[in-house]
């Protein structure tokens, strides 16, 4: 089964124009202005749905829709916030719990019903949805179940971040619907078929990327001596405007490389400045006095960024039986947004959108965590695609001692 670009585009669009309109909705009902960040189609495996949210708090609504999608759909406040959500449609809301429940309700209930029937309209067709139901959690609890599917292990997942103007609010559109339906949907909208990624083999991609990620969190832990362990992967599409958006506002050290090849594209090995301290001191043999980065910390990291991202391009090179090279890397120490900003400049000069491949790595001994980012060219990772067998997508050893010849 595939779905061409033209239609991921479409779909991510109106899944950005559905929150604009929900927005809108609360801003008429409130008088506060909202505006959406960003809009993205991510592809994961069912059971890192929500790993995101984990270690907050959350209230909001969800309901369940059927017709030509089928799933659930989430509006989900963070729980801090939901006294000025109150307090803005019923003053003094916020003193009774009662009166506080009816009035996230009743937002989520306008705000959700604009959004699930412009999906109707685009696709002219009938979507019912049921009564809104409150919901009170914590991380990916606040989540419905991921939708089950006999063939397929991961879901695609539209997911909207939206900030409250002038306000410290922000809150969240999460839609699950089932694979099948969206899948057909999706298929319905190819109009090109040289433009077309097959999902199959985009899901192989995915898992592959976890293994990717697996080999780099074990030569962390081969370099370092930390037990180390690859979280959530996941395969992201939005416009190219909004990859910088990715990846925050928090100052990162970390490298970057430029890779060559089948695909070709830019990798990012980030670590927070508390995570790049830790990690460093690990590898080195002498203890280092103060907190504050130095010239050797920054020469640890580069090695260990320049470990990661050979093993993890390499085990790519192993499943797609092409030669990928990179760069040497290129140390970085800067806001996300400003190390991400002029890579997705270099991609967006040959498309308007962009696939973001995210992986996650943490340890529990010390304070530590890692990022690594990859924005493939479009056209060359499609390329690849269509030459993946997906029966060599656990062939994603590197050799270390190989790397470093």
């Amino acid at each position: 089964m595939n779905v061409d670009i033209q239609s991921l585009g479409t779909f991510n669009q109106l899944a950005h124009e559905g929150a604009k309109q929900a927005t809108q909705s609360l801003a008429q009902m409130t008088g506060i202005d909202a505006a959406v960040d960003v809009t993205k189609i991510t592809l994961l495996d069912r059971t890192d749905v929500g790993e995101d949210l984990a270690g907050r708090d959350f209230v909001g609504v969800q309901f369940e829709y059927e017709g030509v999608l089928e799933g659930d759909t989430v509006l989900v406040f963070e729980d801090d916030s939901a006294d000025t959500i109150a307090d803005s449609l019923m003053p003094g809301a916020s003193d009774d719990p009662g009166m506080a429940q009816s009035a996230v309700k009743e937002i989520g209930n306008i705000m959700m019903s604009g959004f699930i029937d412009g999906w109707a309209d685009y696709l002219d067709s009938t979507i019912d949805h049921s009564p809104p139901e409150y919901i009170e959690r914590s991380g990916a609890d606040v989540l419905p179940e991921a939708p089950a599917a006999d063939d397929h292990r991961q879901v695609f997942v539209f997911k909207s971040e939206i900030e409250w103007v002038g306000e410290s609010v922000n809150f969240y559109i999460y839609m699950l619907p089932e694979y099948e339906p969206l899948a057909d949907a999706m298929v319905d909208s190819v109009d090109t078929e040289g433009d077309a990624i097959p999902i199959d083999k985009l899901q192989t991609f995915n898992e592959m990327t976890t293994k990717g990620t697996q080999q780099a969190a074990g030569n962390v832990e081969m370099m370092t001596g930390i037990p180390t362990e690859a979280e959530v992967t996941q395969i992201s599409f939005a416009p190219i405007e909004d990859v910088p958006k990715q990846i925050g506002t928090e100052t990162y050290v970390g490298t970057v490389v430029e890779f060559t090849g089948t695909p070709s594209g830019y990798l990012m090995v980030l670590f927070d400045e508390v995570s790049a301290v830790n990690v460093a001191e690990a590898m080195m043999p002498v203890e280092m006095d103060g907190e504050e980065l130095t010239p050797q910390h920054e020469a640890a990291i580069e090695e260990l960024g320049n470990i990661m991202t050979s093993g993890f391009v390499d085990g790519w090179a192993n499943v797609l039986q092409t030669s990928v090279d990179h760069t040497p890397p290129k140390l970085v120490h800067d806001m996300g947004r400003a190390i991400v900003d002029p890579l997705a400049a270099q991609v967006g000069q040959h498309q308007e959108h962009a696939f973001i491949i995210d992986s996650k790595m943490r340890t529990e001994d010390i304070e530590f965590s890692a990022e690594i980012h990859a924005l493939p060219n479009e056209r060359e990772l499609r390329a690849a695609l269509d030459d993946l067998d997906v029966e060599r997508a656990d062939e994603t050893e590197a050799d270390v001692e190989q790397i470093f010849e």
